[in-house]
């Protein structure tokens, strides 16, 4: 007869004195977790009977945070997804119990957002924000930092000298990478139309400044227009197609450097079929509005925020800057998805 496992052989397994193993079964005593971890991993492996005791143990064991997420206009299924995927990242955590807050900002002046920031700072012990860079949520950052609350840029840096990080992807190449699609289908002379949210996204800025980049080296046939802001509002987008497609027969292409992606399907498709098939449109990220434009074969391509990864790399970076609180700065890029009409 096979005889059950001893806290000897555990133990042993787990090369761990027989006292750290009594410690940690008795729950009276601080065991490290990554130790209550090897021990546990020994349990599976011999089929001890506390192993039940051990998980529980190191499940109180964990370091707890809570972490703070302030996104943008709860009304835009991206921003939705965003919130939920990084829920989904926090609970697949398994050295630290992360509570994630996530709020959204619907009015976008820069003094409701820092004072929206501040806030969720109060009752988190480290904050991520999606804004426009600008010197009033600077402040409020280095109010933060100097209460000991780091704050990591999410998908948009900010100028602010006092961030704990930034995660995002290279927008450089990004935008680079939209120009390359346009000028590959985009055989004959015309316009392309840039739509941008608002300059203040460095990351849309520094897109729409590398777009116009690799069209002056290689796309001299087709001419840039200055950029449009949609203020992220598909209405002003829709108003904005409708009147380039009516006002002209040139269009050849739309860069959708923000929001505003569901106003220019709406307008391609109540225009007449011929102009349709002329414009070629590139957009960012992918909500279920991009997805049925891919599938119309509306959009030629969408660049995406891979949002699995990005989200778990954005709370890995929360839990660093909170482990080692330095002066360095955190950067976090995580490569963009391509997503077309043939891969959706």
């Amino acid at each position: 007869m096979k005889t059950r496992p001893t806290i000897a052989d555990l133990a042993r397994t787990a090369n761990v004195s027989v006292a750290t193993v009594n410690r940690i079964l008795a729950g009276s005593a601080s065991v490290r977790p990554r130790t209550i971890e090897k021990v546990e991993r020994a349990a599976e492996q011999i089929g001890f009977y506390g192993l039940g005791v051990i998980e529980d143990r190191l499940r109180r064991a964990l370091p707890s945070y809570r972490f703070g997420f302030l996104l943008q206009q709860s009304s835009r299924d991206l921003y939705k997804l965003f919130g939920s995927k990084i829920v989904e990242a926090a609970s697949r955590r398994v050295n630290e119990k992360v509570e994630p807050i996530v709020e959204f900002v619907d009015v976008l002046e820069p003094q409701n957002i820092a004072n929206r920031l501040a806030a969720l700072g109060e009752r988190c012990d480290a904050v991520a924000i999606i804004a426009g860079d600008h010197p009033l949520i600077g402040q409020t950052i280095h109010s933060l930092r100097t209460s000991g609350k780091p704050v990591v840029t999410y998908i948009t840096d900010q100028s602010a000298p006092d961030r704990a990080g930034y995660v995002g992807t290279d927008n450089w190449k990004l935008g680079r990478t939209a120009a390359w699609f346009l000028a590959q289908t985009i055989p004959d002379a015309g316009r392309i139309a840039v739509f941008i949210g608002n300059h203040r996204y460095q990351c849309q800025d520094i897109c729409d400044a590398s777009f116009r980049s690799y069209m002056r080296e290689h796309a001299p046939h087709l001419q840039i227009d200055d950029s449009r802001p949609t203020h992220e509002e598909s209405h002003q987008a829709y108003q904005m197609v409708r009147e380039l497609l009516a006002d002209s027969d040139d269009l050849r292409g739309i860069y959708i450097v923000g929001g505003g992606i569901s106003g220019v399907l709406k307008a391609l498709r109540e225009s007449d079929d011929v102009k349709r098939s002329r414009v070629r449109v590139i957009c960012r990220d992918i909500g279920p509005e991009t997805r049925k434009g891919l599938t119309e074969g509306l959009i030629t391509a969408a660049l995406c925020h891979p949002l699995d990864k990005i989200s778990e790399e954005l709370i890995a970076t929360m839990v660093t800057a909170l482990e080692n609180r330095g002066d360095t700065i955190l950067q976090r890029v995580v490569p963009f998805e391509i997503i077309t009409p043939e891969s959706v």
